[in-house]
């Protein structure tokens, strides 16, 4: 039998790329694979990514394109590639790279900053490269993206950048196809980039010294605030202790921990126990802090983070971060530029006004960052990333759901720790991490972040999500916008659940648990320690931990004892001011008649079913903290003390019916354990446990109820490792499939993914 082999013929294709596809190096890569197939044609940038039109021998064709699916450039994330085949052919004498088009549709997602690449980082140390030691040294794969940019497509015009002329050299890599800046945006060389330059007390601004100068301040125990890629940090020695004592108190930071850089893993490594898991991490080009397990014996002063036993370390990400650390073998604080509760500076003049009191030195550079972006903050949990902070290196990379949003939404997210959410198609983009509404300038963060965003990615929301809360700033914000916009509420616990539901890309009912400080209720009570069967649609509330006072109202979130004394109250009766504990002895007993009154009354005592606050009550009572300084710390330092070696649990009580969980027991069982003599590290552990049990309890009876077996946790409690852990074994040795947050915060910094999806659900049922 004679076989005729299949002749190739020539084609014509075009593609439209979709995803992450813009300033990442996709135009050269394209370029390149075309020239070594042969392919003639042209590629370029347009307002939905990148199009690509080739024509050549079919089968050339047919391995190009499954090259760019397989194997895309490093920083690239394909969404989609679009194939239209064209029978006339436009006769290409070659491959080219064009202008960039700005007609018709406008939407591209944008790559975030991304750290220093090894090959800038050979080139930043090699005396004989004309970038030598320059202190804003990128290319097409590393550098500065979101923070410069302000409109696409993604070209030099349209960003910071166009400030600064571009030399003949740079403008010939920068032009060349087959060079590694070829259109990086960001490129420059100390001839016609950005510069340094020392503002203080009298200081010289030789471009050459500046570095030394300003090792020597910090060597010297001094202050500086050093402009970075999205804002401004303020730097110390982190082990002269009077450095960090007086940046606490210049920065009214009581005990919140400070972030901390240092040069090198093996740095780290001094001060921490770093896993093959956390190492990769803190190297990944996203650079995020990393917490991590503090070594017993590190040598580093109380005040960088007190009563904590793990410590937020990252890597340099910027080169300028790498000249500092060139000869420093020392870790630095390197803590957000602002005021406590401020947004962290970002502009110039704003940076020396507000941080003139805090810093010594203000180590400047000529590069306008367009948007402030904070550092993101992570941990790795059962061997995967957990993302507590969501910022640079992340945002504006949108989240992938695995739904279509049938409208463009804007969710505005809660009070604390505030993320915004914009949707597209099955697109979301949640913001960075924008802190807390608490004052104008974090507010207006907030509201520019929004316009920016729409702008960007040329959005133009028809729908708005808020949160049930009637005083949260972001609500306010939300009701106040168009009124032709359609408004949707949704409840605070409903959108921690869908929002673990998105981040895992699932859909269908599921046992949700949401556990908190506080979240407005649809009773009008604050919520916190909660079960349910959920979907995107709908929450039905199984079960809840019995309301509790709220002495004071927000006070008490400040004030932890007042829990504590409330609880005890509850469990004992009046009687509890008999026990013999120190908690008892040493309580404000005048203080506690005027809380007790109210609580009779009914006077600013706001019920509460909140976990949270249950936490904070355990760490009071045994004497960990009265009052707190910054958002879970009593939580926190209870976790912190736990003796992991302990094995049983306190038991909660769970009423007739498993609707009502009361938390009497385990308090009745704490107190008798501390009267007994058990360390405080002991009744800690009981109580974790016995938390995990009760999760473990309530969700067996869900499952045999109502037969599902996937559970969503989330909620800020979950960031508590020692809980979450324990609690996902647990439920995995139970059989049951467990969700966790990988991808946006199991805090409020998820609420906003939450809202969206939940707000799409309702459109598409119809129950808006």
């Amino acid at each position: 039998m004679h076989v005729v082999a299949q002749q190739s013929q020539t084609a014509r294709v075009q593609l439209q790329v979709r995803g992450i596809v813009q300033g990442v190096g996709f135009r050269p890569y394209i370029f390149s694979l075309a020239m070594r197939r042969a392919l003639k044609g042209q590629v370029l940038n347009n307002n939905t990514g990148v199009l690509i039109d080739v024509e050549g021998d079919d089968r050339d064709i047919e391995q190009f394109i499954n090259e760019i699916a397989l194997n895309p450039p490093p920083l690239a994330q394909i969404e989609s590639i679009r194939r239209h085949d064209i029978s006339a052919t436009a006769n290409y004498q070659d491959f080219r790279i064009v202008e960039s088009t700005v007609n018709g549709e406008r939407f591209t997602p944008i790559s975030a900053d991304i750290a220093t690449c090894a090959d800038c980082l050979t080139e930043l140390f090699d005396p004989a490269d004309r970038r030598y030691r320059y202190p804003f040294i990128n290319c097409t794969n590393c550098g500065p993206r979101f923070t410069i940019i302000e409109d696409i497509p993604y070209d030099r015009q349209q960003t910071t950048m166009r400030d600064f002329a571009m030399c003949a050299e740079c403008r010939a890599e920068y032009e060349n196809p087959l060079d590694r800046r070829f259109h990086a945006e960001p490129t420059a060389c100390p001839e016609c980039g950005p510069q340094l330059s020392l503002r203080d007390c009298g200081l010289e601004n030789d471009r050459v010294s500046l570095i030394h100068q300003l090792q020597a301040a910090i060597h010297n125990g001094k202050i500086v605030a050093i402009k970075s890629i999205g804002g401004f940090h303020l730097a110390c020695d982190a082990l002269n202790g009077a450095a960090v004592e007086r940046l606490r108190q210049r920065k009214y930071r009581e005990d919140k921990p400070f972030a901390l850089m240092a040069k090198s893993v093996a740095v780290i490594r001094e001060y921490c126990l770093v896993s093959d898991a956390e190492e990769t991490l803190l190297n990944s080009a996203r650079r995020p802090v990393v917490l991590l397990e503090r070594r017993v014996d590190a040598g580093l002063p109380t005040a960088v983070a007190p009563r904590r036993n793990t410590l937020g370390f990252m890597l340099p990400y910027t080169p300028l971060h790498h000249l500092i650390f060139e000869h420093l073998d020392r870790p630095l604080v390197m803590t957000s530029g602002n005021v406590s509760d401020e947004p962290i500076c970002y502009e110039d003049e704003d940076a020396v006004r507000r941080l003139d009191s805090i810093a010594d030195h203000f180590l400047l550079h000529d590069r306008r960052i367009h948007i402030r972006t904070d550092d993101s903050v992570a941990r790795i949990a059962q061997g995967r990333e957990l993302i507590l902070r969501r910022a640079r290196g992340y945002a504006p990379a949108p989240v992938r759901v695995g739904l279509k949003f049938v409208r463009e939404i804007l969710a505005c997210g809660a009070e604390l720790k505030n993320t915004f959410c914009l949707t597209r198609d099955n697109y979301a983009f949640v913001s960075q991490h924008i802190g807390d509404l608490k004052n104008l300038e974090t507010l207006s963060s907030f509201q520019q972040g929004i316009e920016h965003y729409q702008r960007l990615f040329h959005l133009h929301p028809e729908i708005v999500a808020y949160d049930l809360h009637p005083e949260y700033l972001s609500t306010k914000y939300a009701l106040a916008r168009d009124e032709n916009q359609t408004k949707i509420g949704v409840q605070h616990h409903h959108a921690h659940i869908a929002s673990c539901m998105a981040d895992n890309m699932i859909e269908g009912e599921v046992i949700g648990v949401a556990m908190d400080g506080l979240g407005f209720g649809t009773d009008g009570r604050m919520w916190g320690g909660e079960f349910f069967v959920a979907d995107f649609t709908a929450a039905e509330r199984i079960a809840h931990l019995a309301y509790m006072p709220m002495p004071g109202g927000a006070q008490a979130i400040r004030e932890p004892w007042r829990m504590a004394a409330s609880y005890l109250q509850r469990t004992f009766g009046d009687d509890f001011m008999h026990l013999k504990l120190p908690f008892v002895q040493n309580m404000d007993r005048k203080a506690w008649t005027t809380l007790r009154r109210m609580i009779a009354t009914g006077t600013n005592s706001p019920e509460t079913s909140s976990m949270g606050r249950l936490f904070d009550a355990v760490a009071s009572l045994l004497g960990l903290r009265n009052t707190v300084n910054y958002e879970g710390q009593a939580a926190i330092e209870l976790e912190t003390i736990a003796d992991r070696s302990c094995q049983q649990g306190y038991e909660f009580e769970i009423e007739a019916g498993g609707s009502i969980i009361n938390a009497e027991a385990v308090i009745r069982r704490a107190v008798a354990d501390l009267r007994d003599g058990l360390p405080p590290q002991t009744v800690s552990a009981k109580f974790h446990l016995g938390v995990v049990q009760l999760i473990v309890s309530i969700a067996r009876n869900v499952r045999d109820e109502r037969r599902l077996n996937r559970v969503a946790l989330s909620g800020g409690v979950f960031q508590n490792l020692l809980l979450l852990e324990n609690v996902c074994r647990r439920l995995k040795t139970d059989g049951f499939e467990v969700l966790t947050h990988s991808r946006v915060p199991t805090n409020d910094g998820g609420i906003s993914l939450g809202q969206a999806v939940v707000a799409n659900a309702r459109l598409r049922s119809g129950r808006s």
